[in-house]
């Protein structure tokens, strides 16, 4: 019913939890996956795996052209690759090359797969983009993250304005961002005292998880979302719609 069937679908950051869920989320809907990361591992479940750092162009460029030579053309790119760096923080006290790898980690890298994976949409007569940002990109934060902030705000932007950009050649863009999501990423960032300080404004009472995210995901990679681009997806147990966390 999603229409995912058979369609060839890039995911990047696939050897992370939300690449590694929407590998085997996109599988299950049957869809042909290829999957890319820099760390070279071949265990994501993906039909085909190449190791490509992402802000280096030609690498980028050759992914999406090898894919298109291989499996004869691309019908959706999920851009998920990213990073949030401990040592990010505010802007008062950030070091500039910490800021500087973020951005061009999570924007550069979703520009140039825009830039050389949407012509093979385009060529095969349209196709979808779900780019990965975050719920920073909405809320503000006392505990700074200013770098990985600034850059999923440029990822909802882009994003946006893809959307209404390609339109009318049969292509539409959508960012998704996820609240925070238990994965070995925020693991890593986060004490357990930094994690309950977080959990008391979660009205779902959890944190979401990476299959929950995947699902998304499909559904705007899918036929379901056919009149849905240049929007923002918000999947974030209701945090940006709650004024106060109900009891209970």
């Amino acid at each position: 019913m999603s229409g995912l069937a058979g369609k060839v679908v890039v995911v990047t950051g696939a050897s992370g939890a939300i690449g590694r869920a929407a590998v085997a989320e996109l599988k299950r809907q049957e869809a042909v996956v290829v999957g890319a990361d820099l760390r070279a591992a071949d265990d994501t479940g993906a039909d085909h795996f190449v190791a490509c750092d992402l802000t280096v162009e030609e690498q980028v460029r050759d992914l999406y052209d090898g894919t298109a030579e291989r499996f004869g053309r691309i019908d959706g790119l999920f851009n998920n690759a990213g990073v949030a760096l401990g040592e990010d923080g505010s802007a008062l006290d950030v070091d500039r090359t910490v800021f500087d790898r973020t951005m061009v980690i999570n924007v550069t890298s979703v520009l140039l797969c825009c830039k050389h994976g949407i012509p093979h949409l385009i060529a095969g007569g349209g196709g979808a983009v779900v780019n990965t940002a975050s719920l920073v990109a909405r809320m503000g934060s006392a505990v700074s993250q200013i770098g990985y902030t600034a850059s999923k705000g440029a990822v909802v932007a882009m994003s946006r304005e893809l959307g209404v950009e390609l339109a009318r050649r049969g292509v539409r863009v959508n960012s998704l961002s996820p609240g925070p999501v238990a994965s070995p990423m925020l693991e890593a960032l986060f004490s357990p005292d930094e994690v309950a300080r977080r959990m008391v404004h979660i009205p779902a009472g959890r944190f979401g998880t990476a299959e929950e995210m995947a699902r998304a995901a499909a559904f705007l990679l899918g036929d379901g979302s056919s009149f849905v681009t240049g929007i923002e997806l918000v999947v974030d147990g209701g945090i940006s719609a709650a004024y106060v966390t109900p009891e209970g």
